[in-house]
């Protein structure tokens, strides 16, 4: 049998570095939180009466999860804001919505007063920029905490019927206009800074909703087709037709919101069909139907938006605990001397 005062073999060395690594790690897991993180997607929609309202799935399955918020007559337009809570128009009503980010829960049922709001996204500034689908259209700038009115803009006339809203690399605000064009804003002040996209390039007719890329491009659905088109984030030149109908895809009919996913791929609301549909984010290539019609009640998919969603499950240790971890080390410690002097 091992004596206290024989020389400590390595293996017996070892087992003791085992025994305070392990108790130094049951300490460190008891003193920090345990976080997982997962993500939803919230769709607008608009498919008549008992179907209209916003709908969460799970982000990674398509799974629908449940309603998000109270009934809303004509949700076309959702962003989360910089303070984790999500914003979300009324175009019947004319007014934004502030609801509770992770629940739902309404916050405030008029946060601004906006004709015929549409799209809408913060500025880099945190000011939301909230599109009038009107004829001409308007943009106008609030103020991202208190919902008042700072300016609108009117683009000089140019607008009709403008729906969705992205924000740029650039930090500028890009609109999708009716009339088949895409229209830029300056970030900040909301001026305006000219057209990005010329009316009919690339074959544009209607303008629904535009996404920057993580290759920097802007992508934007034709409402008047099948097709998401790309354009040079830069330029604005026509790149191409990057997703079209076919294959798992081919009911895409009508698309309107789309949103790139954690997972890099295109996400594209079909209003038409009512599906939600997943092209791979390099290619264009169809990948799935992600959300088939009528799952949870969708019929009309109007804007599409990804929630990341953390829950934390442990707390900081009690001081019990942690005398107890520092009496085991010590006692180890005094331990080791004894069993390893030489």
């Amino acid at each position: 049998m091992f004596s206290m005062r024989q020389k400590a073999t390595p293996a017996l060395r070892a087992h003791f570095s085992h025994y305070m690594t392990a108790l130094c790690l049951t300490g460190a897991v008891c003193s920090f939180p345990n976080a997982c993180t997962a993500e939803e997607l919230l769709v607008g929609n608009f498919f008549g009466p008992g179907h209209e309202n916003i709908l969460a799935y799970d982000g990674t399955s398509g799974a629908f999860i449940g309603q998000f918020g109270p009934n809303i007559s004509f949700p076309l337009g959702g962003t989360f804001g910089p303070d984790g809570n999500f914003f979300a128009t009324n175009s019947d009503t004319d007014t934004v919505l502030k609801l509770n980010g992770t629940t739902g829960a309404v916050i405030n049922s008029t946060f601004a007063s906006v004709e015929d709001a549409a799209g809408l996204v913060f500025g880099p500034t945190g000011n939301l920029f909230v599109v009038s689908s009107t004829d001409p259209g308007v943009l106008t700038v609030l103020n991202g905490t208190t919902g008042a009115p700072i300016t609108t803009v009117n683009a000089g006339g140019i607008m009709s019927d403008p729906e969705g809203a992205t924000v740029g690399p650039d930090g500028n605000i890009y609109v999708a206009d009716g009339i088949g064009a895409v229209q830029k804003f300056n970030g900040t002040t909301g001026a305006f800074l000219g057209t990005f996209v010329a009316a009919g390039s690339g074959g544009l007719t209607n303008a629904r909703g535009v996404a920057f890329g993580p290759d920097g491009n802007l992508y934007v659905t034709d409402f008047a087709g099948t097709e998401v088109l790309r354009y040079n984030g830069t330029t604005g030149a026509f790149m191409g037709v990057f997703a079209s109908a076919g294959g798992a895809c081919s009911g895409l009919d009508f698309p309107r919101g789309l949103t790139f996913g954690p997972n890099g791929n295109l996400f594209v609301g079909s209003f038409g069909s009512g599906d939600v549909f997943e092209f791979n984010g390099s290619t264009g290539a169809c990948m799935t139907d992600f959300i088939p019609s009528g799952t949870g009640g969708l019929g009309g998919p109007t804007f599409l938006a990804f929630a990341e969603t953390t829950t934390t499950t442990s707390t900081v240790p009690e001081p019990a605990s942690i005398s107890l971890i520092g009496f085991g080390l010590a006692g180890l410690a005094a331990l080791q001397r004894k069993v390893f002097r030489r």
